[in-house]
């Protein structure tokens, strides 16, 4: 497994990391042997960056992961701000924002967190600052060794990196979500700020293996919350609508090399931004995640058809995403 490091942490971490949204069963029922079977495939593909949060089932995903045994060498990164001590997403205060820290790390076990992110908090609450400042002494107090910050759009990404203590930003980043690549990616470099992309294969759009009549799961947000009814619309679909997702996926496969899987082309497309540390994607079984890592072992996409990319979002696909970008 390639290893890059996660800015200002120092942390050495596979360019395919494990996103474990499903662990706390948001993609529908996910017993114990397959949570287990899933992260010991981590384990044997050196994948070692994790990523949780308290609300993932309810501290569910935390809960599997704090019981699993072979966690040498993993760097388990978790988030805050949308759970139980934060009704109506209100109250960042310095004892909510411990109390649900504390929980966290009660859960994953350990002596401190290794990663605590802000779990997509409203913009006034970073526009504030004061959030910045009860992680810095957090941290400081030892609760956590680094602090970063998940987000929902670019303003939210620019208003973080004015923090000196963010060591880590989270972004929806993909073939149908490119605005990163203009400003943030080389302002976050250059402060030496680690970036973990989400939702690569934009909620598993760009696996390439569905059509308009595909269905979820009930309890799945791709089901529920394909409008943006329950979170932010972006975090499902990457804000597309679902059919419109499902024609520009069709038209992007003429870009993809012969013989490549959509997903590995999309996620060889990540990689080559060198800002990138590292790419987390949910699976639901095994097999997935070790096609994801076969994304690592792609050549480069050539830079006429990443220019043809660039272009192709511009045109078609930009005006198509709801919400904020």
């Amino acid at each position: 497994m390639n290893l890059r490091t996660l800015g200002k942490t120092g942390y050495e971490v596979s360019e395919i990391g494990l996103g474990t949204w499903q662990l706390g069963e948001s993609f529908g029922a996910l017993n114990d042997q397959t949570a287990e079977d899933i992260l010991k495939t981590a384990r044997r593909l050196d994948v070692n960056f994790w990523d949780t949060a308290d609300v993932y089932g309810g501290g569910q995903s935390e809960s599997r992961i704090g019981a699993f045994k072979d966690k040498k060498g993993v760097f388990v990164a978790t988030k805050l701000g949308r759970g139980s001590q934060f009704p109506g997403l209100k109250g960042y205060n310095r004892k909510n924002v411990k109390e649900s820290l504390v929980g966290s790390l009660k859960r994953i076990g350990g002596e401190t967190l290794d990663l605590a992110q802000l779990h997509c908090i409203p913009t006034d609450v970073l526009r504030d600052g004061e959030i910045f400042s009860i992680l810095d002494d957090l941290r400081d107090e030892g609760l956590m060794r680094h602090y970063g910050a998940s987000i929902e759009n670019v303003e939210e990404a620019l208003i973080c990196l004015k923090a000196p203590g963010i060591a880590t930003l989270q972004i929806i980043f993909n073939l149908f979500r490119q605005d990163y690549a203009g400003e943030v990616l080389p302002l976050a470099a250059k402060q030496n700020v680690g970036i973990i992309v989400r939702l690569p294969l934009a909620s598993g759009l760009l696996s390439g293996k569905w059509n308009k009549d595909t269905t979820f799961d009930e309890k799945d947000h791709r089901n529920f919350n394909r409008d943006g009814k329950f979170f932010n619309v972006g975090e499902t679909f990457s804000g597309l609508p679902f059919a419109k997702g499902i024609e520009l996926v069709e038209d992007i496969k003429r870009l993809a090399p012969k013989g490549l899987p959509l997903s590995q082309f999309a996620l060889r497309w990540l990689l080559d931004h060198p800002a990138v540390s590292t790419i987390i994607a949910g699976v639901t079984k095994p097999s997935q995640l070790e096609a994801n890592v076969a994304a690592t072992k792609v050549d480069p996409i050539e830079p006429a058809v990443t220019e043809e990319l660039k272009d192709w979002y511009e045109r078609k696909v930009r005006k198509e995403i709801r919400g904020r970008i």
